[in-house]
């Protein structure tokens, strides 16, 4: 399955609670969307976010369905370690 790099911008900042997470991790579910890992910058305001999806389309609707941001959203075909 492709996996995708979404790239989101908070402007206030990211401030998850249980319960949003738990509403994402079921869209995800039902969706077939697996979320990898994610990275959060120092001042909260960006995060980094891996995820197999089918599709870019996909991770759009994500995004619009959740009211979350998706600045970038690029395939990644190589992991160089």
């Amino acid at each position: 399955m492709p996996v995708f790099m979404v790239e989101r911008e908070f402007a206030e900042g990211l401030d998850l609670d249980e319960e949003t997470v738990r509403l994402i991790d079921e869209y995800n579910l039902e969706r077939e969307i697996k979320w990898l890992t994610s990275f959060l910058s120092a001042d909260k305001k960006k995060t980094y976010c891996l995820y197999e999806a089918d599709n870019v389309e996909v991770l759009r609707r994500h995004a619009a369905d959740l009211g979350l941001p998706a600045d970038t959203i690029i395939q990644v075909d190589e992991f160089v370690r």
